[in-house]
């Protein structure tokens, strides 16, 4: 694109201690550096003083200590509407259908990695940054693609599948090379005091990683107590709500019953959570929506790859059929446990990320 510099780079500031270390290695490498915290968090929903999370009050002053710290210009900008009316939005939606969401990954999609690189256009930089731990490089062909970072534990790809070719060119990722452990290090010779600052684990806009109650006093419309179902459609017992319930789960069925049963589906439809036997949670197809290729241009035949169906599984071997545009069935060697409609279905060959879709069924 005219009139952008690509020696001005703007990183995505959270205040902790990864994007606050792509900054600084950023600046060392030579960098016109711009920081930016996003504001995000609905701040008539949630708290924002949960000291250790990405959309905290405190989390800013963090970023700007570091941007001071580094001598680097720093702004806050509020995508506050833009994050209800999608990533929330979508939270609701998708637990209102019966499914499992995954916030992180809408919001790479709709925020950081477009109206986010969008703003960083605006400031004339080539490139946007983030301390996300992936690796972006280019083939012969010049198409840009997504791999595994050189940390197995802490690689972020799954989070990343939607990236566009056009997002990905102008997308640094600083950390691609190191372990969490070395960015803690070197974070601290740089002398960055959020260099031992605890990792946010919970979903940003729900502080205290309570999801039921988040949406019990944000949403209480979408939670209907309904039946509890066995596979062959007997009633078991009630349930208090199908938002609070997730493929595989055995405790806190509330059934007097003494055999162990697991929840194996959701049918919004009846407002019927389904219940069964360990291996009825077991599955070797789904169906993916709203796939994103990286590696590929589009799925014209079957291919062969690696699948994750959530962020904390293993990959496991699997073929992909192409069914329509942007949908595709997946068919793994071996059944996988608790497919779960709502979260996202990754690819890979080997450690190149092919693309990945929304799980629909």
């Amino acid at each position: 694109m005219l009139g952008l510099d690509q020696n001005r780079v703007v990183v995505a500031m959270s205040g902790g201690v990864d994007s606050s270390l792509a900054a600084a290695i950023l600046k060392k490498e030579g960098y016109e550096v711009i920081g930016i915290t996003m504001k995000i968090w609905p701040s008539e929903e949630t708290p924002v003083d949960n000291e250790n999370g990405c959309c905290s009050l405190s989390a800013v002053n963090d970023a700007r200590r570091v941007a001071y710290k580094l001598d680097i210009p720093f702004y806050v900008i509020n995508f506050e509407d833009l994050f209800k009316r999608t990533v929330i939005q979508n939270f609701k939606n998708e637990y209102a259908q019966a499914r499992t969401p995954n916030p992180c990954v809408v919001c790479n999609k709709v925020i950081k990695f477009n109206a986010f690189l969008n703003k960083a256009k605006e400031l004339g930089a080539y490139y946007m940054a983030t301390g996300h731990y992936a690796k972006i490089i280019q083939n012969e062909d010049g198409r840009y693609l997504l791999k595994k970072s050189a940390a197995p534990d802490k690689d972020q790809t799954y989070m990343l599948y939607n990236l566009t070719q056009e997002q990905l060119k102008h997308t640094i990722f600083p950390l691609a090379e190191y372990t969490k452990q070395q960015t803690r290090e070197l974070a601290k010779d740089y002398d960055l005091k959020v260099y031992d600052k605890p990792e946010s684990q919970e979903i940003c806009f729900i502080p205290d990683d309570d999801y039921r109650r988040f949406l019990q006093e944000n949403h209480p419309e979408i939670i209907e107590p309904g039946p509890i179902l066995d596979v062959e459609g007997n009633k078991l017992g009630e349930h208090k709500g199908l938002p609070f319930y997730t493929i595989g789960q055995r405790r806190g069925l509330g059934l007097e019953n003494n055999k162990k049963l697991y929840v194996v589906d959701m049918d919004p439809e009846r407002n019927a959570l389904i219940v069964g036997d360990n291996e009825d949670v077991f599955a070797k197809e789904l169906i993916v929506e709203e796939i994103n290729w990286i590696s590929i241009e589009k799925l014209t035949e079957p291919k062969e790859v690696q699948a994750k169906i959530r962020y904390n599984s293993p990959a496991a071997e699997a073929t992909i059929y192409p069914v329509e545009e942007n949908v595709a069935k997946v068919v793994f060697a071996e059944p996988q446990r608790a497919i779960t409609p709502g979260q996202s279905a990754v690819f890979y060959n080997q450690n190149i990320v092919v693309g990945g879709g929304v799980i629909k069924e």
